[in-house]
C-alpha cells in the first residue's frame, strides 16, 4: 500500500501539462527564423498543439507530458525535424537548407470520379457521362440545382414545372423511357439514392411528380461537383431506380487545414417583361356592343346595366366601367436573397465540414414565393491507416406559398386569369354612391359566368392571390454512415447505411372573398390539409478488389448487396363553409356531408434487395472493358417475376495511345478515343407499392347498417419490369491541351418487354 502511495505522485505529475519552450534559429549562421510552424503531436499523429514563433525565433506551448509526444518544427525553405519531447521543457532546434536541384519535372495526374461504386480515371471511363464543377456555375442565383444545370449537358433535359419561386425542375436523360412509370432519374448523393418524390399513393389522386420536384432542395452552394450518367452501361450498377439516368451530386467535405470560415451571399432582381397587349375596357364593352349590332339584336342598357357606361347608376358605372390591366395587377418585380455561411478544416485524423443556408424568393406574381434553410455536417475520421468513418447529417425546411387555383391543377396560377378577365371589371367594389371600398369587387355571376369550383372558371385573380392561399411546409433529414476497412491495398469493405425521413405538410384555403359565392354554397371557405411521411432506408455492402498485376495491367472488381425499405404514410382532410374566412384550417370545423369535403388516409410499403458485380481492366492505358450484372428483386411484382436480372459491357479504345500516333501524341493530340456500350436496364412501375396484388376500400354506402368494401385495385399477377435494351457509340477528342474538345455520342433504345 506504502510502495503504490509512493508511486501516487509521480504518475500525477505525468499527467500535468508542461510548458515547452525554446528557439527556432538556421544552422548555417545561428539567426531566429521568425514564422516557422511548431506543433506537438500525440503517438496518434494527432495535433495537440501548435505555435508560431516570434519575430526572434522564440516560441512557447503547451505539452500534455503523454509518452510517444513529439515536436514537429517547419520552415519554408529548410528541412523539417521531429524530435522526442519526454520530459524535456527547453528544446531549441536548428533548422538546415533544403536545397534541391531539378534539371526539369513532369507532374501527372489522373482526376478520378466514382460512377456510383467504383472510383475510376475520367480518362477510363467506357461508358457515356458527362462530369459538372459546380465552381462553373457558383454565380448563379438559382435554388435548384436543375435550374443550375439548364442548356450545359448535351442528352439531358431541364424543364420548369412553372416559373413559380421553388418550383422545381423536370430532369429528363435522354428523353421519356416509360410508359406508366416516372421518367425521372436517380438522383445520388454522396453515393446514397435521394428519393425526389414522394410515393404516388400519398397524395390522393392529385400530386405527381412534378408537386415535388423541389423536394430535392440541395444548396447548389453545398455541391462540389455533378456527373450525369447517361446509357446503359454507366446506369447498370445502380439497378431499376436508374433505369432513367442517374444524376450523381457530390457535397463539399472538409481537407487538412486550418479552420477556413466562408460567407457567401447573392441577390437578384426578377421583372417579367411587358405583357401581351389586351383591349382596354372601353374598347372591349364596345367591341361586345359591334357584335351585338352585327348579329341584329339591339342594345338595352337596361338589360345590360354592366355595358351601359351610365354615370347615373353609380354602382355599375364604377364596377363595370374601369380600364384594368390584371397582368400589371398581378405582377411585381421579384426579389431573391441567397445567404450560406460555411466552416471547414482538420487535421490528419479528422476532418469536418459544416454549413448553413438560408434561401427567400418572391416571385414576380403575386401572393408567390419561396424560402429554404438547409444544414449540412460533414465528418471523415481516420481511426488507422486501416479504418475509416464518414458521416453526414442534412437538414432542411422549405416553405413553398401558390396560389389557390394552383391546388386544383398544378402549373396553373392567377396569371391564367389575366389574359381571359374582362378588363371593365374593377379590381375593388364601389358602393352605390360611387365610393371605393376595400372589398374586391366579386360579383356572383358577370357576363362571363360564375365561379363554381374550377381552375378556369371566371374569378377576381387579384382577390385569389392576395385572400386564397397554398402552402406547402417540408422537413427533410438525411442521416448518412459509411465505415471503410482495407485490410490489404488490393482489397477493400464498405458498408453504407442511409436514411431519409421526409415529412410534407399541405394546407390550402379558398375564402368566400375571393369568390363572392353565396355562404352556404361548397366552393365557400374551402379549408384543405394533408400531411406526407416518408421514411427510407438503404444498406449497402460493399467488397472491392484491386490486384497488382504488372504495369501493363490493371483492375479493379466489385461484388456487393443492396437493401432498401421505404415506408410512406399520408393523412387528409377536406371541409367546406367554415364559420369564417379567418378560419383555415379544417380541425376549426366545416362541413364533409355536402359530397365536397373529405377525409382521406394511405399507408404503404416497399422493400427492393440487389445483388450486384462490376469489373474494369485497363491493358497498355489502351485497351480499357468494364462488365457489370445486377440482379435486382421488387415488392412491386408477384412471385412469378420479382426478380429481373440486367447486364452491361461497354469498352474504350485509346487510339491516341497507339505507337503510329506516338508523335502526334506528343506534339498536339490529347485524346482520341472511341467507346462502345450495351446494356439491359428495368424499370418498375410506377402505379402505387401493390399493383400484383388486389387492394380494397371502404365502400360509401351501408347494407343494413353495415360498412361495406369495393375492390379499389386489379391483381395484375402477371405485371413484369419494363425492360429497355439501349445501345451507344462515342468519341473523344481532345487537343492543343484542352483548347480544342469534341464529345460524341449516338444512342438507341429499343424497349424489349413492357408491363
Amino acid at each position: 500500500m506504502l510502495l503504490l502511495l509512493s508511486c501516487l505522485p509521480s504518475v500525477i505529475m505525468a499527467q500535468d501539462k508542461i510548458m515547452v519552450r525554446g528557439v527556432v534559429t538556421a544552422a548555417e549562421d545561428g539567426f531566429g527564423l521568425p514564422g516557422a510552424y511548431v506543433q506537438v503531436q500525440n503517438k496518434d499523429g494527432r495535433v495537440v498543439g501548435a505555435t508560431v514563433t516570434d519575430m526572434d525565433g522564440n516560441y512557447a506551448l503547451m505539452s500534455d507530458g503523454k509518452k510517444g509526444n513529439v515536436l514537429i518544427v517547419s520552415y519554408s525553405g529548410y528541412k523539417k525535424q521531429t524530435l522526442e519531447i519526454g520530459a524535456k521543457t527547453q528544446m531549441n532546434v536548428a533548422l538546415r537548407e533544403d536545397v534541391v536541384e531539378l534539371a526539369g519535372a513532369t507532374v501527372v495526374a489522373k482526376r478520378m470520379v466514382s460512377n456510383g461504386m467504383m472510383n475510376i480515371a475520367e480518362r477510363d471511363l467506357t461508358s457515356a457521362s458527362k462530369r459538372i464543377d459546380m465552381s462553373e456555375l457558383q454565380d448563379m442565383g438559382t435554388a435548384d440545382v436543375g435550374d443550375a444545370l439548364q442548356g450545359r449537358i448535351a442528352g439531358v433535359d431541364m424543364v420548369s414545372a412553372s416559373g413559380a419561386p421553388g418550383a422545381g425542375t423536370a430532369i429528363r436523360i435522354r428523353g421519356t423511357t416509360s410508359i406508366n412509370g416516372s421518367s425521372q432519374p436517380l438522383i445520388v448523393v454522396d453515393g446514397f439514392p435521394y428519393e425526389a418524390t414522394i410515393s404516388d399513393d400519398f397524395d390522393f389522386g392529385t400530386a405527381n411528380e412534378e408537386d415535388y420536384s423541389q423536394m430535392l432542395n440541395i444548396a447548389p452552394s453545398d455541391i462540389k461537383e455533378i456527373t450525369v450518367l447517361k446509357d446503359a452501361a454507366a446506369t447498370a450498377i445502380w439497378g431499376s431506380k436508374a433505369a432513367n439516368g442517374v444524376l450523381q451530386i457530390t457535397t463539399k467535405r472538409g481537407g487538412v487545414s486550418k479552420p477556413r470560415i466562408q460567407y457567401t451571399f447573392k441577390g437578384q432582381l426578377s421583372e417579367l417583361r411587358k405583357g401581351i397587349p389586351t383591349l382596354s375596357g372601353a374598347e372591349y364593352i364596345t367591341l361586345i356592343q359591334e357584335e351585338m349590332m352585327n348579329a341584329g339584336v339591339p342594345f338595352d342598357p337596361n338589360s345590360y346595366p354592366e355595358l351601359a357606361n351610365d354615370a347615373n347608376n353609380p354602382y355599375y358605372y364604377y364596377n363595370y366601367g374601369q380600364n384594368t390591366n390584371w397582368f400589371e395587377e398581378l405582377t411585381r418585380t421579384g426579389f431573391a436573397q441567397d445567404h450560406n455561411i460555411s466552416i471547414s478544416g482538420g487535421d490528419s485524423k479528422a476532418q469536418y465540414r459544416a454549413s448553413v443556408g438560408y434561401y427567400d424568393q418572391d416571385g414576380i406574381t403575386m401572393g408567390q414565393s419561396f424560402s429554404r434553410v438547409n444544414t449540412r455536417l460533414t465528418v471523415d475520421y481516420n481511426i488507422s491507416e486501416k479504418f475509416k468513418v464518414s458521416a453526414s447529417l442534412a437538414y432542411t425546411y422549405s416553405e413553398t406559398d401558390r396560389n389557390y387555383v394552383t391546388y386544383l391543377k398544378n402549373n396553373v396560377d392567377v396569371l391564367s386569369q389575366a389574359y381571359v378577365r374582362a378588363p371593365n371589371l374593377s379590381v375593388y367594389e364601389y358602393n352605390e354612391a360611387g365610393v371605393k371600398t376595400n372589398n374586391y369587387f366579386t360579383p356572383e355571376e358577370t357576363l362571363q359566368g360564375r365561379w363554381n369550383g374550377s381552375h378556369n372558371n371566371p374569378y377576381n385573380p387579384v382577390a385569389m392571390a392576395n385572400d386564397g392561399f397554398y402552402k406547402n411546409e417540408t422537413h427533410r433529414i438525411v442521416p448518412n454512415l459509411s465505415v471503410i476497412w482495407r485490410p490489404a491495398e488490393w482489397l477493400r469493405y464498405t458498408l453504407d447505411v442511409g436514411f431519409d425521413i421526409n415529412n410534407s405538410k399541405k394546407n390550402a384555403f379558398l375564402p368566400q372573398t375571393a369568390t363572392g359565392r353565396p355562404w352556404t354554397e361548397s366552393t365557400v371557405n374551402n379549408a384543405a390539409d394533408s400531411d406526407a411521411e416518408a421514411f427510407n432506408m438503404n444498406i449497402y455492402n460493399k467488397l472491392l478488389f484491386m490486384p497488382k498485376l504488372g504495369d501493363d495491367h490493371s483492375l479493379q472488381f466489385l461484388i456487393g448487396t443492396s437493401t432498401q425499405d421505404k415506408i410512406d404514410k399520408g393523412y387528409g382532410a377536406l371541409v367546406t363553409n367554415t364559420a369564417s374566412s379567418l378560419l383555415t384550417d379544417p380541425t376549426n370545423g366545416g362541413r364533409l356531408t355536402n359530397g365536397a369535403g373529405s377525409l382521406s388516409s394511405s399507408s404503404s410499403e416497399y422493400r427492393a434487395f440487389s445483388v450486384y458485380g462490376q469489373a474494369q481492366y485497363n491493358f497498355l492505358d489502351r485497351y480499357i472493358v468494364n462488365f457489370t450484372v445486377r440482379h435486382d428483386g421488387s415488392s412491386k411484382f408477384g412471385s412469378d417475376y420479382r426478380w429481373g436480372t440486367y447486364p452491361s459491357a461497354s469498352a474504350r479504345w485509346r487510339i491516341s495511345g497507339e505507337p503510329f500516333l506516338q508523335k502526334a501524341s506528343e506534339k498536339w493530340l490529347d485524346e482520341l478515343s472511341l467507346r462502345f456500350s450495351w446494356g439491359v436496364n428495368g424499370n418498375e412501375v410506377g402505379q402505387g407499392n401493390y399493383p400484383s396484388v388486389a387492394t380494397y376500400n371502404i365502400y360509401g354506402g351501408t347494407y343494413l347498417g353495415k360498412q361495406g368494401t369495393a375492390q379499389g385495385g386489379l391483381e395484375f399477377v402477371d405485371l413484369r419490369w419494363e425492360d429497355t435494351q439501349q445501345y451507344n457509340i462515342g468519341l473523344n477528342f481532345s487537343a492543343f491541351q484542352g483548347r480544342a474538345t469534341l464529345e460524341f455520342d449516338y444512342y438507341q433504345r429499343i424497349p424489349k418487354t413492357c408491363s
